[in-house]
Protein backbone atom coordinates (compact mmCIF):
# COMPACT_ATOMS: atom_id res chain seq x y z
CA UNK A 1 0.00 0.00 0.00
CA UNK A 2 2.81 2.37 0.50
CA UNK A 3 3.97 2.40 -3.00
CA UNK A 4 0.26 3.66 -3.75
CA UNK A 5 0.46 6.27 -1.06
CA UNK A 6 3.59 7.58 -2.38
CA UNK A 7 2.23 7.82 -5.85
CA UNK A 8 -0.67 10.16 -4.02
CA UNK A 9 1.59 12.11 -2.66
CA UNK A 10 3.27 12.84 -5.70
CA UNK A 11 0.65 13.63 -7.65
CA UNK A 12 -0.60 16.11 -5.40
CA UNK A 13 2.75 17.98 -6.04
CA UNK A 14 2.97 17.78 -9.54
CA UNK A 15 -0.70 18.86 -9.23
CA UNK A 16 -0.18 21.80 -7.14
CA UNK A 17 2.96 22.75 -9.11
CA UNK A 18 0.62 22.98 -12.60
CA UNK A 19 -2.73 24.09 -11.00
CA UNK A 20 -3.71 24.77 -15.08
CA UNK A 21 -3.62 21.16 -15.64
CA UNK A 22 -6.24 19.81 -13.49
CA UNK A 23 -7.75 23.10 -12.29
CA UNK A 24 -10.02 23.45 -15.09
CA UNK A 25 -11.97 20.18 -14.47
CA UNK A 26 -14.01 21.60 -11.38
CA UNK A 27 -15.68 23.23 -14.06
CA UNK A 28 -17.26 19.88 -15.04
CA UNK A 29 -16.53 17.27 -17.25
CA UNK A 30 -17.56 16.73 -21.08
CA UNK A 31 -15.71 12.88 -22.03
CA UNK A 32 -16.27 11.97 -25.63
CA UNK A 33 -16.77 8.45 -25.15
CA UNK A 34 -18.09 5.74 -22.87
CA UNK A 35 -15.52 3.25 -22.41
CA UNK A 36 -16.96 -0.08 -21.23
CA UNK A 37 -14.28 -2.53 -20.14
CA UNK A 38 -13.46 -5.46 -16.92
CA UNK A 39 -12.99 -4.58 -14.04
CA UNK A 40 -9.18 -6.61 -14.50
CA UNK A 41 -6.27 -4.93 -13.10
CA UNK A 42 -4.18 -5.63 -16.69
CA UNK A 43 -6.77 -2.81 -18.34
CA UNK A 44 -6.28 0.55 -18.07
CA UNK A 45 -8.07 2.60 -20.09
CA UNK A 46 -6.72 6.27 -19.94
CA UNK A 47 -3.02 3.88 -20.65
CA UNK A 48 -4.59 1.74 -23.74
CA UNK A 49 -6.27 5.29 -25.51
CA UNK A 50 -3.85 7.81 -24.33
CA UNK A 51 -6.72 9.91 -22.67
CA UNK A 52 -6.47 12.71 -19.83
CA UNK A 53 -8.65 13.52 -17.13
CA UNK A 54 -12.16 14.28 -18.49
CA UNK A 55 -11.53 13.01 -21.45
CA UNK A 56 -13.27 9.53 -20.98
CA UNK A 57 -16.33 8.21 -18.72
CA UNK A 58 -15.32 4.86 -17.37
CA UNK A 59 -18.02 1.88 -16.63
CA UNK A 60 -15.85 -0.94 -15.39
CA UNK A 61 -17.83 -4.23 -14.82
CA UNK A 62 -16.37 -8.16 -14.17
CA UNK A 63 -16.57 -9.20 -17.79
CA UNK A 64 -17.94 -6.06 -19.37
CA UNK A 65 -20.96 -7.47 -18.55
CA UNK A 66 -24.15 -4.82 -20.01
CA UNK A 67 -26.46 -5.28 -18.05
CA UNK A 68 -30.11 -6.30 -19.72
CA UNK A 69 -32.28 -3.09 -19.81
CA UNK A 70 -34.79 -3.88 -17.09
CA UNK A 71 -37.35 -1.10 -16.38
CA UNK A 72 -37.93 -0.41 -12.73
CA UNK A 73 -34.80 -2.24 -11.37
CA UNK A 74 -31.97 0.49 -10.74
CA UNK A 75 -28.30 -0.96 -12.05
CA UNK A 76 -25.56 1.74 -11.66
CA UNK A 77 -24.85 0.35 -14.53
CA UNK A 78 -27.77 1.30 -16.36
CA UNK A 79 -27.56 4.72 -15.06
CA UNK A 80 -24.00 5.13 -15.70
CA UNK A 81 -24.81 4.46 -19.47
CA UNK A 82 -27.66 6.59 -19.51
CA UNK A 83 -25.98 9.65 -17.90
CA UNK A 84 -23.08 8.92 -20.28
CA UNK A 85 -25.67 8.84 -23.10
CA UNK A 86 -28.54 11.82 -21.85
CA UNK A 87 -26.72 13.78 -19.71
CA UNK A 88 -22.56 14.32 -20.93
CA UNK A 89 -23.50 13.21 -24.67
CA UNK A 90 -20.82 10.79 -25.46
CA UNK A 91 -20.59 10.34 -29.19
CA UNK A 92 -19.35 7.29 -28.89
CA UNK A 93 -19.50 4.03 -26.53
CA UNK A 94 -16.88 1.55 -26.92
CA UNK A 95 -17.33 -2.10 -25.63
CA UNK A 96 -13.51 -3.44 -25.01
CA UNK A 97 -13.21 -7.18 -23.78
CA UNK A 98 -9.80 -8.59 -23.17
CA UNK A 99 -7.92 -11.52 -23.64
CA UNK A 100 -7.32 -13.98 -20.57
CA UNK A 101 -10.40 -13.02 -19.04
CA UNK A 102 -11.08 -14.66 -16.37
CA UNK A 103 -14.93 -13.93 -16.24
CA UNK A 104 -15.39 -15.36 -20.01
CA UNK A 105 -13.44 -18.40 -18.92
CA UNK A 106 -15.20 -19.08 -15.71
CA UNK A 107 -18.60 -19.00 -18.06
CA UNK A 108 -16.98 -20.95 -21.17
CA UNK A 109 -15.74 -23.63 -19.21
CA UNK A 110 -18.96 -23.86 -16.76
CA UNK A 111 -16.80 -23.27 -13.23
CA UNK A 112 -18.48 -23.93 -10.35
CA UNK A 113 -18.73 -20.70 -8.37
CA UNK A 114 -20.95 -21.30 -5.84
CA UNK A 115 -17.81 -20.21 -3.25
CA UNK A 116 -18.21 -16.35 -5.19
CA UNK A 117 -22.15 -16.60 -5.59
CA UNK A 118 -22.16 -12.52 -5.99
CA UNK A 119 -20.24 -13.06 -9.38
CA UNK A 120 -22.02 -16.12 -9.92
CA UNK A 121 -25.15 -14.31 -10.11
CA UNK A 122 -23.55 -11.65 -11.91
CA UNK A 123 -22.34 -14.09 -14.75
CA UNK A 124 -25.88 -15.74 -15.06
CA UNK A 125 -27.27 -12.37 -16.08
CA UNK A 126 -25.95 -13.20 -19.57
CA UNK A 127 -25.48 -16.02 -22.10
CA UNK A 128 -22.19 -18.26 -21.83
CA UNK A 129 -20.17 -17.04 -24.78
CA UNK A 130 -19.56 -19.07 -28.24
CA UNK A 131 -16.50 -21.04 -27.72
CA UNK A 132 -14.68 -22.18 -30.29
CA UNK A 133 -11.29 -22.64 -28.54
CA UNK A 134 -12.24 -23.41 -25.21
CA UNK A 135 -8.92 -24.44 -24.10
CA UNK A 136 -7.01 -21.31 -25.61
CA UNK A 137 -5.40 -19.61 -22.93
CA UNK A 138 -6.35 -16.29 -24.40
CA UNK A 139 -9.66 -16.84 -25.04
CA UNK A 140 -9.99 -14.70 -27.73
CA UNK A 141 -13.20 -15.81 -29.91
CA UNK A 142 -15.25 -16.64 -26.85
CA UNK A 143 -14.44 -12.26 -25.51
CA UNK A 144 -14.62 -11.03 -29.02
CA UNK A 145 -18.38 -12.78 -29.11
CA UNK A 146 -19.07 -12.35 -25.43
CA UNK A 147 -18.41 -8.24 -25.94
CA UNK A 148 -20.73 -8.29 -29.47
CA UNK A 149 -23.62 -9.61 -27.17
CA UNK A 150 -22.85 -6.83 -25.06
CA UNK A 151 -22.71 -4.16 -27.69
CA UNK A 152 -26.91 -5.96 -28.51
CA UNK A 153 -27.37 -5.29 -24.95
CA UNK A 154 -26.45 -1.49 -25.39
CA UNK A 155 -29.05 -1.44 -28.19
CA UNK A 156 -31.89 -2.16 -26.80
CA UNK A 157 -31.26 0.73 -24.35
CA UNK A 158 -34.01 3.25 -26.17
CA UNK A 159 -31.67 6.36 -25.88
CA UNK A 160 -28.80 5.01 -27.36
CA UNK A 161 -31.10 3.11 -29.81
CA UNK A 162 -32.66 7.01 -30.64
CA UNK A 163 -28.84 7.76 -30.48
CA UNK A 164 -27.72 5.38 -33.25
CA UNK A 165 -30.76 5.88 -35.23
CA UNK A 166 -29.98 10.37 -35.54
CA UNK A 167 -26.28 9.14 -36.37
CA UNK A 168 -25.59 10.75 -32.97
CA UNK A 169 -24.29 7.74 -31.02
CA UNK A 170 -21.62 5.14 -33.08
CA UNK A 171 -20.65 1.65 -31.12
CA UNK A 172 -17.57 0.34 -31.18
CA UNK A 173 -16.38 -3.73 -30.13
CA UNK A 174 -12.72 -3.57 -28.89
CA UNK A 175 -10.53 -6.58 -28.21
CA UNK A 176 -7.36 -5.93 -25.97
CA UNK A 177 -4.77 -8.13 -25.56
CA UNK A 178 -2.69 -8.16 -22.27
CA UNK A 179 -0.10 -9.83 -23.20
CA UNK A 180 0.92 -7.23 -26.32
CA UNK A 181 -0.80 -4.27 -26.09
CA UNK A 182 -2.63 -4.87 -29.33
CA UNK A 183 -6.37 -3.51 -29.82
CA UNK A 184 -8.57 -5.16 -32.59
CA UNK A 185 -11.58 -3.43 -33.49
CA UNK A 186 -15.11 -4.90 -34.74
CA UNK A 187 -15.17 -4.39 -38.56
CA UNK A 188 -19.55 -5.43 -38.71
CA UNK A 189 -19.47 -5.55 -42.53
CA UNK A 190 -17.56 -8.33 -42.34
CA UNK A 191 -17.68 -9.54 -38.77
CA UNK A 192 -14.19 -9.55 -37.86
CA UNK A 193 -11.90 -7.83 -35.88
CA UNK A 194 -8.56 -6.47 -37.22
CA UNK A 195 -6.06 -3.91 -35.53
CA UNK A 196 -6.37 -0.58 -34.93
Amino acid sequence: MHKYIDSVRAFRQRATANPDELGPLANGQSPDALFITCSDSRVIPSLITGSRPGELFELRTAGNIVPERLPGKPSSEAATIEYAVQVLGVSDIVVCGHSHCGAVGAMVRGDDLSAVPAVRDWLDTTPAPACKAPDAPDLADAVQDHLLRQLERLRDYPFVARGLADGKLNLHGWFYEVHTGTVFAHRAHDDSFLPL
